[in-house]
């Protein structure tokens, strides 16, 4: 195989990964809203912190109870997922239809949505503390922020 083939099945394979994993995120926060509306819940609560062994900090005073602010924040990262989906998956056709040059500003685009998403998430976390009882979480938000930005750099820098 040429090299300037396997790297265009390599951007294709991750193009089309992303798309799909973007589009899979967004379909499984519309088809549990309410799981999800109650997995903000619980860390905008700060419920992991009040349980046994329970800590007393002052930033539970940070504590967000209104089941209506949980499904503000869920609606906010749904319509940016959405947003990232649409970008990426318009991204995938056009990588196909014209290649990588054509396909960009919409791959880039839907890296940005992601990274909003992802790093909103990440601040929200941090703001309710769950760097205390909820670190396979925000292992899980460093991890993904850390692969846009590698996706990012992969089909900005190494086309």
């Amino acid at each position: 195989m040429q090299l300037q083939y396997s790297i265009w099945l390599f951007h294709a394979i991750l193009a089309c990964g992303l798309a799909a994993w973007l589009s899979l995120a967004a379909i499984n926060n519309l088809h549990a809203f309410h799981g999800s509306v109650w997995a903000i819940g619980n860390t905008m609560r700060m419920d992991p912190l009040r349980q046994d062994p329970t800590l007393q900090s002052p930033l539970l005073r940070r504590a967000l109870t209104s089941l209506a602010l949980h499904r503000l924040a869920l609606v906010v990262v749904l319509v940016l997922q959405l947003a990232a989906s649409i970008a990426a998956c318009t991204g995938v056709i056009f990588f196909f239809a014209g290649g990588l040059p054509a396909a960009l500003p919409w791959l880039n685009l839907a890296l940005c949505a992601m990274a909003a998403f992802l790093l909103l998430m990440h601040l929200g976390g941090l703001w309710f503390a769950y760097w205390i009882a909820q670190e396979g979480l925000q292992t899980t938000h460093l991890v993904l922020l850390l692969w846009t930005m590698a996706l990012f750099a992969v089909f900005n820098f190494f086309s």
